[in-house]
């Protein structure tokens, strides 16, 4: 199947109730990656090829971060017991799979009436939904990542408030970097969030998970028509919504633009802080981005399981 050119945001078809642009079709009628079709075995090749040093960077906070968890959510337990006198083995129990670093399946999301990605109506649960994060973890996500580091650029950006990063950002962030972007990029945005999360106290994260205030992209028509016509395979940030929290109803929502709709994988939670620490030195934003989605099937979301390799 030809992937290129892609037609332009503004060309794609309309849902006429909501004024909602929509790719289904664009990568074929049954199609199940949405976006990360773009990541081709030619395209992982050249990215593999931006290697140097070797050095290995881990994009992923530990699974018990955030602590307490957000969004109402309970934490795990781990629990490490004997098989034997030489033998051990541990399990996890209430482990939420979007809790820490992770992916957004394309079953996580619904357009109302309309459905998730294609415009399947069967939920999730079904077998009718084959749109679990198993099959991105079958394909793979591997190919070249651009870190924008605009908490970096901007200097002032206050993680932890519902400030809205429009597309100027982005583009200033990436011209003050000198990098530009390419078809099938892993597209990754450093807030400052998860670094800003690490320097607070017990209390001060208790009162974050309770207040539920963070900064993200602009969740407006601009910033879709970016994200398509950039074409970029995925979308990671290391805030906890990718958008705002709380979101103005006014602009709508990023994750019903571009995941039931535009097939764009998102991945939230990412940490860049040691990554973009080595980015900043060495004058390089583009690197090769790997990961592995646990091969839950049916799943609507996995932890990110990330690595940089530079």
């Amino acid at each position: 199947m030809a992937l290129d050119p892609l037609p332009a945001f503004d060309d794609l078809p309309l849902l006429a109730d909501l004024g909602l642009r929509h790719a289904w079709g664009v990568f074929g009628e049954d199609d199940v990656l949405g976006t990360v079709n773009l990541l081709t075995a030619e395209r992982v090749a050249e990215a593999a090829a931006l290697v140097r040093t070797g050095e290995t960077i881990s994009l992923d906070l530990p699974l018990d971060q955030p602590d307490p968890p957000l969004f109402g959510r309970k934490p795990f337990r781990h629990e490490v017991f004997a098989l034997s006198r030489n033998e051990m083995d541990d399990r996890l129990d209430n482990f939420h799979l979007q809790a820490s670093t992770q992916w957004d399946a394309l079953s996580h999301i619904r357009c109302r009436e309309f459905g998730f990605w294609g415009g399947r109506t069967e939920n999730p649960s079904s077998s009718g939904n084959d749109l679990g994060i198993d099959r991105w973890a079958e394909y793979g996500i591997a190919g070249r990542g651009v870190l924008l580091d605009v908490a970096g650029h901007l200097g002032d950006l206050d993680p932890f408030s519902p400030t809205e990063l429009p597309v100027d950002v982005l583009l200033g962030t990436a011209r003050s970097q000198g990098v530009a972007l390419r078809t099938g990029d892993v597209l990754c945005i450093r807030t400052g969030w998860v670094g800003a999360y690490r320097a607070l106290d017990p209390r001060g994260r208790a009162a974050l998970a309770e207040a539920g205030r963070f900064c993200g992209l602009r969740p407006d028509e601009a910033m879709a028509r970016f994200l398509w016509d950039s074409h970029v395979a995925a979308l990671c940030c290391d805030n906890p919504a990718v958008e705002p929290v709380p979101g103005d109803p006014a602009v709508g929502s990023l994750h019903r633009r571009v995941l039931p709709l535009l097939g764009l994988a998102l991945g939230e939670m990412f940490d860049f802080e040691a990554l973009a620490d080595r980015c900043r030195a060495s004058g390089r934003w583009a690197f090769f981005f790997v990961a592995a989605p646990l091969k839950v099937p049916g799943g609507v979301g996995s932890p990110g399981n990330a690595v940089a390799i530079l």
